[in-house]
Order: structure tokens, then C-alpha cells, then sequence
């Protein structure tokens, strides 16, 4: 994981995507493309201007996801998570490897592994404005919440083409809780 301080700067959606398309070429695994995505990700995190007012913009029911970007290959997606406080994913798992930084606020995640027929907590964490965090299938459970007060946005880089897929969920866990 990866914290950053606060620094007053702009940034185009434009400049991180290409970025990000530099960042995904050429690896052997997913892990380490993984660590370059977070790597690219990572200074544009908080940058006033990457986001219009309307990609920022929650929705009272749950959750809103805006696709920022896919690239022409498909070798990648940007989607931009708004959660308004309380609102949460179900526990579930991804099609593919997924980087997340927390771009404003903070988000709580919790992740599970399987045992059995029960989930079971692994680990608990609250990342702050400017945290990144990797999820590699397979064994990548988990459950992301806005457990704060405030607005949370998050950036989410997926090794998917969303615009042929439309979620990066594999996978809903509906299991009891140990």
C-alpha cells in the first residue's frame, strides 16, 4: 500500500489514463502489474480537476459507479466509486486484478477468505485519502464501505474491459460470517 501527502495540484483524466496505459504493458504477472498500476495511480490521487462535479456526484440508494475511461485494447478500465456515507458493496471477489486509491474521504474494507461455508475476516482496514490497495484473484474477498461521515471517492483501475463486462464482480458471497 501506498500513502501520499496532500499536495495542491491539477490534473487531467487524460494525463492519468496514459499513465495507466504505460503502467499496464509489458509484465509477467498480474501482481506486478498490479504494483506499477498502483504506482501510476498514486500522485494523481486527490488532484483537483481530475473529476468533473457530475463524476463526483453520489446517489442516495447505494453506491454509484462512473466508467472514466476504457482502453481501445481493452487491456484496462478507470471507474470512478462515489459512496455517501453507510453504503457498502456486497462481499464479493473480481473478474481480474484491481487497484484502488482513495481519491477523497476514506473507505473501510474488509476482507474474508473462505472456510467452508462461512466467511471469515482476514483482515479490517480504513484507508485515508491517498491509499492504494491491490486485490489479485484468486482470494481477493472482500466487502468496501464509507463508513465515515462524509463523502468518499474512490478511483478503481481494472485489468477488464468494463465496457464489455459492465462489473468487475466474479463473484457475490451470501455466507454466514464467523
Amino acid at each position: 500500500m501506498t500513502t501520499m501527502t496532500h499536495t495542491a495540484r491539477r490534473a487531467a483524466l487524460s494525463d492519468l489514463t496514459a499513465d495507466l496505459d504505460r503502467a499496464v504493458r509489458g509484465h509477467a504477472s498480474d501482481a506486478t502489474t498490479a504494483e506499477a498500476v498502483s504506482r501510476a495511480l498514486a500522485p494523481y490521487l486527490g488532484a483537483e480537476g481530475l473529476l468533473t462535479d457530475e463524476q463526483r456526484l453520489g446517489d442516495p440508494d447505494r453506491y454509484r459507479q462512473h466508467v472514466l475511461h476504457v482502453a481501445d485494447d481493452g487491456a484496462f478500465s478507470v471507474v470512478a466509486l462515489v459512496w455517501l456515507p453507510g453504503q457498502a458493496t456486497p462481499v464479493h471477489d473480481h473478474v481480474c486484478w484491481c487497484v484502488v486509491g482513495v481519491h477523497e474521504g476514506e473507505e473501510e474494507e474488509i476482507r474474508y477468505v473462505l472456510d467452508g461455508d462461512r466467511l471469515v475476516v482476514t483482515e479490517q482496514l480504513v484507508n485515508p485519502w491517498g491509499e492504494v490497495s491491490v486485490a489479485l484473484p484468486p482470494g481477493d474477498i472482500h466487502l468496501v464501505r464509507n463508513a465515515g461521515t462524509e463523502l468518499a471517492v474512490s478511483l478503481h483501475v481494472y485489468g477488464a474491459d468494463l465496457s464489455r463486462t459492465g462489473t468487475s464482480i466474479r463473484r457475490r458471497y451470501d455466507h454466514p460470517i464467523a
